[in-house]
């Protein structure tokens, strides 16, 4: 336990100085090449364990603690302490043990050591007391930044604790049944057969009881299922295309939603990202699932004139880029990374990506507009704008209930999304 205690600070480390956790996981992948399937499992456990009750982790630890230790690297490690004590189901004593050890690869400062060894040992001896007085402080409670807290608040005031405290939760394994090659059921009982149970949420999506590697799949490398979270499963069948149809998915890597485009019908579908190494995986999904796209192009969904054709396109999927804060269940690290400051930027590069594309959409044509956030700045507000000024658009209604006023919020079974399905008039 002691390296994969390391080994996590080390990556908690380099997301609070900047870097993504999916980024940091795989640059100590590459650095720690023998690492057991156990050993990444426990350094994952701990990595988004403390991004993901950060708030609530610091609280304890500024109560604890008169000042911070000087070494950023024994701060990280003393959270992983934390987060185990109250969260793992390991021995108290070998938690302790453990990660006194870990902090003498640290330094060779005995006080430190004994530091690291008094405060746990002092959180054992007043954890409820701590735990009490920790969510009396909203970032304490909620884990997450406080103006992420004040928005969501002023903006679903009586929903926000439901989403912030569901932030929090593990998500789940969603799957979806490329139902060219197989239907649902006979899917579920093949799962059934290899000892996974699942359960329907709508459509093709199967939510399992049970995460596994996606290569114990059964039918993952014939293209019977790819994995994709549940709510992201809707769009597709909310652009309702049909055969021969000319259709973009802009803003497409990795490629699940224009995958699923072509599943549901042949049609002539243009992939575009503005990312040459993220269409490599688009590329990747769509021989998995021996799927062709018409054309795939690298270039910027707000320039249109560098890689577009002058066809205009009968349905356009517009997942742009958003703050992501619908789907911190499966990256905490947003929570720490994201500043107030971004909307604004954000909100800036989905306008003029909307009236780009809006401008190459056939007449009669449909244009979806998706975000995996839940802030209103990036979703309602920004539609309703796009409406004063685009006439000969109309906001069509969503047939799918669980979708409220194109918010889908997060719950157990899916993320946070956000749908405006627009016709063009």
């Amino acid at each position: 336990m002691i390296k994969t205690q390391l080994i996590a600070v080390t990556v908690v480390d380099k997301v609070m100085t900047g870097s993504s956790l999916s980024h940091a996981l795989q640059q100590c992948w590459q650095k720690h090449a023998s690492l057991s399937n156990q050993q990444k499992g426990a350094i994952q456990n701990f990595s988004y364990g403390v991004l993901r009750f950060y708030g609530q982790l610091t609280e304890i630890l500024t109560i604890l603690l008169k000042k911070p230790p000087q070494s950023q690297k024994i701060y990280y490690l003393l959270l992983i302490g934390l987060y185990q004590l109250i969260y793992s189901k390991t021995k108290v004593y070998t938690i302790i043990n453990q990660t006194v050890s870990a902090s003498r690869t640290l330094t060779r400062n005995k006080k430190i050591q004994g530091l690291v060894n008094a405060v746990l040992r002092n959180f054992l001896r007043q954890k409820d007391d701590l735990l009490t007085k920790a969510a009396q402080k909203e970032v304490g409670l909620y884990s997450h930044p406080q103006w992420w807290i004040d928005k969501l608040r002023s903006q679903y005031p009586e929903h926000f604790p439901t989403i912030l405290h569901t932030d929090n939760q593990h998500p789940p394994m969603t799957l979806r049944v490329n139902q060219r090659k197989i239907n649902v059921n006979d899917y579920q009982q093949l799962l059934l057969a290899h000892g996974m149970e699942s359960q329907l949420i709508w459509h093709g999506a199967l939510s399992l009881k049970q995460s596994v590697n996606v290569e114990k799949l059964p039918g993952f490398s014939e293209g019977f299922v790819s994995v994709q979270d549940a709510g992201a499963q809707l769009a597709a069948p909310l652009l309702k295309v049909k055969q021969g149809m000319h259709v973009l998915d802009a803003c497409a890597a990795p490629g699940g939603k224009s995958t699923h485009l072509l599943e549901l019908a042949d049609i002539s579908l243009t992939i575009l990202d503005h990312d040459e190494t993220r269409l490599n995986r688009v590329t990747q999904n769509l021989e998995r699932l021996k799927l062709q796209a018409y054309k795939i192009a690298c270039g910027d969904a707000a320039n249109p004139n560098s890689w577009w054709d002058g066809k205009p396109f009968d349905r356009i999927l517009a997942d742009v880029p958003c703050s992501a804060s619908g789907v911190t269940r499966r990256h905490p690290d947003i929570k720490w990374l994201r500043r107030e400051t971004d909307l604004h930027t954000l909100v800036l590069k989905q306008r003029s990506i909307l009236h780009a594309l809006w401008q190459i959409l056939a007449k009669n044509g449909k244009l979806l507009y998706v975000t995996c956030s839940v802030f209103m700045e990036e979703n309602t507000w920004l539609i309703d704008e796009f409406l004063q000024h685009h006439p000969d658009a109309r906001v069509e209604p969503l047939p799918e209930p669980e979708i409220n006023d194109g918010g889908l919020l997060q719950n157990n079974q899916h993320d946070g999304f956000f749908y405006a399905l627009l016709h063009k008039q």
